[in-house]
């Protein structure tokens, strides 16, 4: 029995790390100066774009809610709001490497949520990997584990940091 567990185990990890690799970013990507004015996620081809006067600047692929796919409904669904919002904020001292707030829910969100007796939530994010977990890097993409945020590698979050002011417009699709 042991070893059938520890050849699952194995094997579980062996997916995992092909994944990573068919995941990863290509390597040599030239710096971007110039700030983001629009984020666009595309969550069923788990991607995201920043994007300035209409031209994209980076994609970046993503990890989302492990509640699925569809629209955020209620606090606790896990899954990643559908809309246009702000970001409205950042955390340096978050428990993931770095935070950007999304405005979710909106004053509508919120009567639509109470209007059938739930509770919108809310602390949307763009964000790293948890605090010492970086080591996990692109194998985070493996698979949605958030809890309705949007996550990227600790990398990716330091360069998104720098490109996306605070007041940038964020439009997640389905």
């Amino acid at each position: 029995m042991r070893v059938l567990i520890w050849a699952c185990a194995a094997a579980a990890l062996a997916v995992t790390a092909l994944l990573a690799l068919w995941w990863a970013q290509p390597a040599g990507r030239q710096p971007v100066t110039r700030s983001a004015d629009h984020i666009i996620v595309r969550k069923a081809m788990h991607r995201m774009t920043l994007v300035r006067e209409g031209r994209a600047l980076r994609t970046y692929r993503v990890a989302l809610g492990r509640g699925g796919i569809g629209p955020k409904l209620r606090a606790g669904d896990d899954k990643v709001p559908e809309g246009v919002y702000r970001i409205t904020g950042r955390n340096d001292r978050s428990a993931f490497h770095l935070s950007l707030r999304i405005g979710y829910p909106t004053p509508q969100q919120v009567r639509e949520a109470r209007s059938r007796g739930l509770d919108a939530g809310g602390d949307i994010m763009i964000h790293g990997l948890r605090n010492g977990f970086g080591w996990i890097g692109s194998a985070h993409r493996a698979m949605d584990w958030t809890a309705g945020c949007i996550a990227v590698t600790n990398g990716e979050i330091e360069e998104i940091w720098r490109l996306v002011p605070d007041g940038t417009i964020i439009e997640i699709d389905p």
